[in-house]
């Protein structure tokens, strides 16, 4: 985990969850590697909290690993807060994981989700980047209540914003989203539509089926000769 994004959750974490009781906190996507010494465990040493890190890989910081990609071992309404740092951007189906978060959060319980906007792909898999409307979409898609959603865009230079300025620090530029499980939350109609999702992207798993495309010339397009070189736009930047 970058320091930007531990940031970024200190911040929810301080805003959202008050020291005067106990919460059960779900880390989705808690393992740590390489030489990573940050965890959310570690940012929640100063709460009463009642920790469960999951994760798809065993590892430091992973009480529980899940079986299946789409299926937190978790209680339905179990859970006050859901983290999830730096995890989406390497998630296929990212639905059927806010699905799931909505599951097992309590009525009025918060999840707490950082990702990259931008930065090199990295890890195994690198699928995602996000936006605030990412965070609406997401939101409106698990009928979750978005609380706060903001990027951390680089400063505006006239009309633009001036990517060639940011610093070493802000390199990812983390979208930070706050989601709240509303109290009347509609059971019956998300559960037919969870469980037919997770079904689906747990049966999927993930994009290992998919071979990655080869460059565009010199070769055939889906069974159609390459255009010629000339036919091809080119991007000069």
């Amino acid at each position: 985990m970058h320091q930007s994004a531990y940031e970024q959750m200190e911040l929810c974490i301080e805003a959202y969850l008050p020291r005067t009781r106990r919460h059960r906190v779900v880390d989705l996507g808690s393992r740590i590697s390489g030489k990573q010494t940050r965890t959310h465990r570690g940012l929640l040493a100063n709460h009463d909290i009642d920790y469960f890190g999951v994760d798809v890989q065993d590892g430091p910081n992973v009480d529980a690993v899940m079986k299946r990609p789409y299926r937190i071992p978790a209680r339905s309404r179990s859970a006050d807060v859901v983290l999830s740092g730096q995890a989406f951007e390497h998630i296929p189906f990212f639905w059927a994981s806010m699905l799931e978060i909505a599951r097992v959060l309590k009525p009025g319980g918060y999840a707490f989700i950082t990702a990259p906007s931008r930065g090199h792909a990295h890890d195994a898999q690198d699928c995602w980047r996000y936006y605030p409307d990412g965070f609406r979409a997401m939101a409106a898609h698990s009928r979750l209540e978005l609380c706060e959603a903001y990027t951390d865009f680089p400063p505006r230079k006239g009309i633009w914003h001036d990517y060639r300025g940011i610093g070493k620090g802000a390199y990812w530029g983390d979208s930070v989203g706050v989601f709240r499980r509303p109290r009347r939350y509609p059971r019956l109609t998300m559960f037919a539509v969870r469980e037919l999702t997770v079904w689906w992207a747990n049966r999927v798993g993930g994009v290992d089926s998919v071979p990655v495309p080869q460059p565009l010339r010199g070769r055939e397009l889906c069974g159609r000769p390459a255009p010629s070189p000339v036919d091809v736009p080119v991007n000069k930047g």
